[in-house]
């Protein structure tokens, strides 16, 4: 192939020519450098390439300039001039000259470039045959008000359909005959009662709408009468973890073998709950250090039993219920329908009463402040102890509440950089607990400092918080003032802050006057005498709290979405819906209510069926539906991708963290967690799929409240996505013609077919192997009509109508061409309709892409950018270099098809070439040297010599790179790199890459990824950090500038027009350079951003609407020090306890197995992007 000669611009300059600098950067002087003494100044010179994005100005007496260096002698390029202190500037008309050579290389790669998409990438081509074939398509609208509210109604009925399933769950379902016998056999019958009967079914023929999912249980424990001398023979249940507990030979359950109470089940696979499951009976989960023969959970197990009708009941209503859930206070969990425990390979910790949906049903927010005594007599164990409680007891707080933890002995002071009370979020909460353990015993106690600190906390007005219930949580070992003059200053009459105190430790202290704080103070008082009753008593305080829900009733009884967990059965992401359950007991007859909460009942909603309600291939590749709660956490978002998840927590993903935060983004946040309705088009950026690339892109932001709920969802569309192409194949001949292609033996002529695996019919087989899966999919075709009902015939039709048209793409164009003739591996289309076609058949062995094109990186990016986009072969740099040996490495280069279809426009596919490695490689030398022709001998310059210098005979003096807008390499003058192409470029050449990023070439932005896990640190390493990736972009401005290192150097880039490529051509230093900074692109540790400076400018966020705080029935200790009146062996009172004289109590029991001192760090959820620095101040 013949290429173009080259022709210049203006005229050589004169000696009086000035340098010229690119607006916006002034002129600077060039600085004096030292050269080594082996190599003479050698002076080269350049053209400035042509302007991209400025107009060129002149300034005189500008000049390139250079870093300072410790040599003497300095040399740039700067349009062939170099600098004379006489008179400025100065040409020398001896020295080798490149003159236009660089402008003019990049004309050539931008022409052959082009002529090769032009040829074989057929986009031309494709935009008539979509006119040719308009009559088998039409253009839908996606109008995004309509589509946002139909999206925004389909969840709330989906929702609401969950909050009648927990409303039905408190409707009484009397016993099975059966079920009453064995009621009937073990002892009076409860709840049975004729007259509540009656009572009952009176209510339910009136369909009153107050009676709720949680009356079942409340009306089941009111009825059920408590048995002092139940056993455990009494009980029949299943319990889930009996299965688990049989391997184990250190189970106590074993060595007591005690089994006869479990039921044995048969299990059948069901794939909405990922489990086995049996739709018969419930399953009964117990927490390990609570002894399940205990009178408590004995009563608690035969009245749940009745629970499980209900549950039947609701899902022969409802068959798309998933888990329906009874939290107790107790700690027993009954679920339906029953499975066996997913037994952890350590020990089991999981207590339902410290999941994220028990704590937000069982209370309201909460302001807490926790306050520990440090003074010289807590040491040792009782301060590790202590250490270990306040963990415990920030486990148990919710991001709707807020905490501050204090150390105090003389002095009070919070243990970590929070002043004031913050969020509970995860990252506050760690910052506590690490900052806990540094906690020193000295001094004296001084309850008076730790108190009015606390109250001063929760009155500061001027901060963010839950504005709910007020609490203080004092950890001591005891105390003989009580510090009655604080409470009246700052409690009393009102006692609208209640407090909690904790015994810590073995002691012989009088613990009175910390009983007397607690019952005065609308509290309780704790005793943690060891490490087994940390867990049970930094939990039961959510009793006490639950006491004003309890007496404000039915105003209580309203059901609360949680945020996003991960749930403990494995059915993945979920959110639940909650009502707490009342005890309805009285005390003695003509008493009063008892006040305690029995529990919360709640339904699970999978995560992947609001999913389902949502478009998601009208919206195309870069389109989608997200949702976010009053905190700002997303509940739905494409980057909601938690990679560890911590069944303890959820999972609190901010909508911020999952986009690229910006000010407009911001503002949709507020807008949205404020309830109202809008729409914003902005322009923002974007992070590609495979997060090696930033785009700046156009978004159309619309968004809606969801009714009856705390959530609110948005729908982001590209202006290119607001229409889409539907099929419209009545053919069926025509449906025939174009399934054929589909068929293997059809792939020799047409290519390889890639179909995505979508969801095309109910019975097709899903599969991870692409080609398995199309077989799946042509055996059910031969079946089934794509007009069946049982089939998604948007998807099917647009399938089969993509399929028919790249086919033909194949017959006009590719058919015909010889790829080699221009060095190409392969040409693809691939489509929104689901069509993946790579030509020749034989390219598919080396296809790498995911079959789903909205997957594919190249796919997305080539939506979002105008021109031709090149994509590398990704590269990891601890692997081994590229293989070219075997002639399939290739480089992707694709574009968007655009079509204009009665002024709609819209990209409904996008096509490309695979160029072959090394042989492009080559043809980069020849594109970028000053033959006219490739059969044009070379010709030799040399230092002295007056012939312009090129990249492909003066290799060794000039590298020639092309590097793409995400800084990895593309092609490469210098044979030795061509096997790290697809590297980040400071991999190869970390001075050259530095060079360009302080010179504006690349910008960076930097973000955190809160969801990725890190590896563990070597030896040697201290903690747990997320890992980071350094993702820079082209600027939007290019300026010629200097770098220098150990020898000063000049480089010039210059960026193709119609490609995301900057041409860089550099001058190779003679001398060994060392690496005063490397950037990364790659995964690195780090802590994230500072709290501490966070916590100074929270986001903004709203908490729940209702507060149940404060009630003024709600009773209190007197002299008694009983702080309310237990039912009988729930609640223990205020005094000391007396060692029970049998098992009437929820009794801690030791752990069988050796558990360690301290267990491993668990890895942090957020990893940093463009973080780097120079190796003299990094350390890792």
């Amino acid at each position: 192939m013949a290429v173009p000669a080259r022709t210049c611009g203006a005229s050589l300059p004169g000696p009086a020519r000035t340098a010229l600098s690119w607006p916006g950067h002034g002129s600077r002087p060039g600085l004096s450098a030292r050269r080594p003494a082996a190599r003479p100044p050698r002076p080269l010179s350049l053209l400035l390439p042509p302007l991209l994005l400025f107009p060129l100005l002149a300034a005189p007496g500008a000049s390139a300039y250079s870093f300072p260096q410790q040599h003497t002698t300095h040399l740039y390029w700067a349009n062939y001039v170099k600098l004379a202190p006489e008179k400025g500037v100065a040409c020398f008309k001896t020295s080798p000259l490149i003159v236009c050579g660089m402008q003019h290389w990049a004309r050539r790669l931008e022409q052959e470039i082009d002529g090769v998409m032009r040829i074989f990438g057929g986009v031309q081509q494709l935009r008539e045959i979509y006119k040719d074939n308009r009559n088998l398509f039409e253009v839908q609208e996606n109008e995004p008000q309509k589509l946002v509210e139909k999206v925004a109604g389909d969840i709330e009925s989906l929702l609401d359909r969950k909050v009648q399933a927990l409303k039905r769950l408190r409707l009484i379902i009397l016993p099975s005959p059966k079920q009453r016998l064995r009621i009937l056999a073990r002892g009076p019958p409860a709840f049975l009662w004729a007259g509540n009967v009656a009572e009952l079914k009176s209510r339910e023929s009136h369909g009153d709408a107050t009676q709720r999912l949680a009356d079942a249980a409340e009306n089941f424990q009111k009825a059920h009468r408590w048995q002092d001398n139940i056993k455990e023979e009494d009980i029949v249940y299943y319990d889930a973890k009996a299965d688990a507990e049989l391997d184990d030979p250190e189970s106590e359950d074993v060595e007591r073998g005690s089994k006869a109470s479990t039921l044995r089940l048969d299990f059948v696979e069901d794939s909405n709950f990922k489990n086995k499951v049996n739709y018969s009976y419930t399953a009964v989960q117990i927490p390990t250090d609570i002894y399940k023969g205990s009178t408590v959970i004995l009563n608690e197990l035969n009245w749940t039993e009745a629970l499980e009708n209900v549950f039947i009941e609701n899902r022969r209503q409802d068959p798309t219920l998933l888990w329906q859930v009874f939290g107790s206070a107790t700690g027993v969990t009954r679920y339906y329908p029953a499975t066996p425990w997913r037994a952890p390979k350590k020990i089991d910790l999981y207590d339902v009463r410290r999941r994220p949906w028990y704590i937000q049903g069982a209370s309201s927010p909460k302001d807490m402040v926790i306050i520990v005594d440090v003074s010289g007599s807590v040491s040792g164990l009782t301060l590790k102890l202590m250490k270990t409680s306040v963990c415990e007891m920030l486990d148990t707080l919710s991001d709707d509440d807020y905490v501050n933890v204090a150390s105090f002995n003389e002095k009070a002071q919070p243990v970590s950089c929070f002043t004031h009370l913050v969020q509970a979020n995860v990252r506050n909460k760690k910052v506590f607990k690490e900052a806990v353990q540094g906690m020193v015993a000295k001094g004296t106690t001084g309850y008076k400092a730790g108190f009015e600190y606390a109250f001063d906390q929760l009155q500061n007005s001027n901060i963010t918080r839950a504005n709910c219930n007020k609490m203080i949580m004092m950890f001591t070992d005891g105390g003989e003032d009580r510090v009655q003059d604080v409470f009246e200053k700052y409690n009393w009459p009102n006692r609208t802050v209640r407090v909690f105190t904790f015994s810590v430790g073995q002691h012989n202290y009088d613990v009175t006057p910390l009983q007397w704080m607690a019952c005065t103070n609308k509290g309780y008082y704790f005793e943690i005498p060891s490490i087994g009753a940390i867990r049970i008593n930094t939990q039961e305080y959510l009793d006490v709290l639950g006491r004003p829900m309890v007496l404000a009733g039915k105003e209580a009884k309203q059901v609360q979405w949680t945020n996003v967990y991960e749930d403990a059965l494995g059915l993945g992401l979920v959110v639940t819906g909650t009502l707490p359950v009342f005890n309805l007991t009285q005390d003695g007859p003509g008493e009063k209510k008892n006040q305690l909460i029995l529990g919360v009942m709640g339904i699970d909603v999978a995560l992947n069926d609001i999913k389902r309600l949502t478009p998601n291939y009208t919206l195309g590749a870069n389109g989608y539906v997200f949702a976010i709660d009053l905190n700002g956490y997303v509940l739905l978002h494409p980057n909601l991708k938690p990679q560890t998840t911590n069944f303890r927590e959820p999972v609190t993903l901010d909508f911020l963290d999952a986009e690229l935060e910006d000010e407009n983004k911001e503002e949709i946040r507020r807008s949205m967690i404020d309830g109202n309705k809008g729409h914003k088009q902005i322009r923002t950026l974007v992070k590609s799929l495979d997060e090696r690339y930033i785009d700046e892109v156009m978004r159309n932001y619309t968004w809606v409240p969801i009714r009856s709920t705390n959530y609110s969802l948005g729908l982001v569309l590209p202006p290119y996505s607001t229409f889409y192409l539907q099929a419209n194949l009545s053919d069926q001949i025509l449906q025939v013609k174009y399934f054929e292609f589909l068929l293997p033996s059809s792939f020799e002529s047409e290519g390889h077919v890639f179909i995505a695996p979508r969801e095309y019919c109910k019975e097709l087989n899903a599969s991870d192997n692409n080609t398995e899966f199309l077989k799946n999919f042509i055996e059910l075709m031969e079946k089934v009509t794509p007009d069946s009902k049982q089939c998604n015939n948007f998807l099917l039709h647009n399938l089969i109508l993509d399929t028919g048209i790249t086919q033909q793409l194949v017959e006009r164009v590719w058919r015909d061409q010889d790829l080699n003739t221009y060095s190409l591996l392969a040409v693809f289309a691939a489509t929104d309709g689901g069509i993946t076609r790579v030509f020749p058949n034989k390219a598919a062995e080396d296809w790498t892409e995911t079959p789903e094109p909205f997957n594919a990186s190249f796919y997305r990016r080539s939506l979002d950018n105008h021109g031709y986009v090149f994509k590398p072969p990704q590269q990891d740099a601890r692997l081994r270099p590229l293989e070219l040996e075997n002639d399939t490495v290739g480089i992707l280069v694709s574009t968007a098809v655009e079509l204009s279809l009665g002024g709609r426009t819209l990209r409904p596919a996008v096509v490309g070439v695979k160029l072959d490695l090394e042989a492009w490689a080559e043809k980069f030398k020849v594109l970028a040297s000053n033959r006219t022709h490739q059969d044009q001998p070379q010709k030799q310059c040399g230092p002295n010599s007056h012939c312009e210098m090129d990249c492909e005979v003066n290799n060794e003096d000039l590298l020639c790179v092309l590097i793409d807008d995400g800084g990895f390499l593309v092609l490469s003058n210098q044979n030795h790199q061509w096997d790290q192409v697809g590297r980040f470029f400071s991999e190869v050449d970390a001075n050259l890459m530095l060079a360009l990023y302080n010179n504006s070439f690349y910008t960076r932005k930097e973000s955190y990824d809160y969801q990725a896990a890190c590896a563990p640190l070597p030896p040697g390493n201290l903690g747990a950090a997320p890992r980071g990736i350094f993702v820079p972009t082209i600027a939007d401005f290019l300026n010629l500038a200097w770098w220098t290192s150990a020898a000063a150097w000049l480089f010039h880039a210059q960026r193709l027009t119609h490609t995301n490529l900057l041409f860089v051509v550099a001058e190779k230093p003679l001398c060994s350079q060392c690496e005063a900074g490397r950037l990364l692109q790659k995964e690195t540790h780090s802590d994230g951003p500072e709290q501490c400076e966070l916590v100074q400018r929270p986001r903004y966020r709203r908490g729940p609407h209702i507060c149940f705080d404060y009630n003024a029935t709600v009773r209190r200790g007197a002299a008694a020090l009983t702080c309310s009146s237990p039912a009988p062996g729930l609640v223990r009172p205020c005094a000391p306890p007396a060692p029970p004289a049998r098992a009437d109590r929820l009794l801690l029991v030791s752990f069988h197995r050796k558990i360690p001192q301290t267990a491993a760090a668990e890895p942090l959820s957020h990893r940093r992007w463009a973080s780097w620095c120079p190796c003299s101040c990094c350390s890792s």
